[in-house]
């Protein structure tokens, strides 16, 4: 077992498998980002889809990967192989890329995009379990956090790729989302080759079911985290209406991708020193601070209707994303008996896709009734609930 002073060493001194799958991550997403910073504005002028519309499509299509979460994470731990779910998740969104070239309507874009979030939900809890494996308690904050940095570089690579390509008039959105279809393709091959996993940490389950002494088994400090959840995943819906707010500014289409950059960049340079401070500070004390700086930006994007301001809101909301994201990954981890991890960090994400579900049909209802600012408005009310909820639960401890 390490010690908890290796929590804050350099990243490279932990595994090389995690650092390949913080690669796999990057690749993978300079593809979908490359896709989704362009989505949204192309459903709306190409396809003629609605902002509801949007709205349900964009929640279902996170909904259905933080849901599946839970079956392929009891799987991972009855069959107590991570890697081969991890590789059949991302394989499975590489091979929708194309269906973006081709799709001539708004119902194949939506199937793509749910069949795309499928394989993200797929490979996201036992990746998440696979990388609780590699590492000790004392790391698994840094390690969760280099993964979340670099898979939020990729989120900034893909949209700034978009728009150079869209600036430039090199080509269309198809165009653009055909060359995304490449880095995808390369992430699945350095997954099959470059990531091991650590025999000696596999722990197999006795059932695939999910029998009542194993929910019995994750109650206590667990359930409160599934509250929270809800309480998180409520007060974010999906970053789709940062872009359209972005747009009904007056932003140019092409240039629309650039919210994306700006909020991946803080998100990116947060993610990683958040989770090392959490293996050295209360995790707790990271999420208070997140909320409120998630409060400010949904006070900022409600009340102003400039490029700038929206663009400093979309900083603000990656700092946010920055400083919760990975820590609350980890303090599910670090609820959950070994042999359930796999489930618990399943089960989390199945309880906040329903959550994001519902807040991002919730933004498309409030945005089409009354504007963008109700939308920003409600959010912000969502995590004042999520401090009082973490508040008390930090009394009770």
């Amino acid at each position: 077992m390490h010690s908890a002073e290796a929590a804050i060493k350099e990243p490279f001194k932990l595994p090389a498998s995690i650092r390949m799958l913080g690669w796999v991550s990057l690749l993978m997403d300079v593809s979908s980002e490359m896709i989704h910073s362009l989505l949204p504005v192309f459903m709306v002028s190409v396809l003629g889809a609605t902002v509801l519309e949007v709205g349900w499509v964009e929640g279902l299509a996170t909904s259905t990967a933080l849901m599946i979460k839970i079956f392929s994470g009891t799987l991972s731990d009855f069959w107590g192989r991570r890697k081969s779910l991890v590789v059949i998740g991302y394989g499975l969104s590489a091979m929708t890329k194309p269906l973006f070239v081709l799709a001539p309507t708004l119902s194949l874009v939506v199937a793509a995009r749910l069949v795309d979030r499928l394989g993200k939900g797929v490979r996201g809890a036992p990746r998440d379990a696979l990388i609780a494996d590699l590492v000790p308690e004392a790391q698994r904050g840094a390690a969760f956090g280099l993964r979340q940095s670099m898979d939020t570089a990729g989120a900034i690579l893909g949209p700034l790729l978009a728009v150079g390509f869209m600036v430039l008039g090199l080509v269309s959105y198809r165009g653009v989302f055909a060359i995304a279809v490449v880095p995808a393709f390369f992430a699945v091959l350095m997954l099959i080759l470059g990531v091991k996993e650590p025999p000696s940490h596999r722990v197999v389950s006795s059932s695939l079911a999910i029998h009542r002494e194993k929910l019995i088994a994750l109650k206590g400090r667990y359930l409160k985290l599934l509250v929270l959840g809800i309480l998180f995943s409520l007060a974010r819906f999906s970053e789709a209406f940062l872009l359209l707010d972005a747009r009904q500014a007056g932003l140019p289409i092409a240039w629309v991708p650039m919210v994306m950059v700006v909020m991946n960049v803080t998100y990116a340079s947060v993610a990683y020193p958040a989770g090392r401070w959490s293996d050295q500070i209360s995790r707790d004390q990271l999420l208070w601070v997140g909320l409120l700086v998630l409060i400010a930006a949904d006070m900022l994007l409600a009340s102003s209707h400039g490029v700038k301001m929206i663009m400093l809101g979309a900083g603000i909301w990656g700092i946010h994303l920055g400083l919760t994201q990975g820590v609350l990954t980890t303090m599910v981890a670090d609820a959950a008996p070994a042999e359930l991890r796999g489930t618990a960090l399943g089960g989390f994400n199945a309880v906040c896709g329903v959550s994001l579900l519902i807040a991002s049909v919730v933004a498309g209802y409030l945005w089409s009734w009354k504007g963008s600012e109700l939308t920003f408005y409600t959010g912000a009310a969502f995590c004042v609930l999520a401090l009082v909820f973490l508040g008390w639960i930090k009394e009770r401890q």
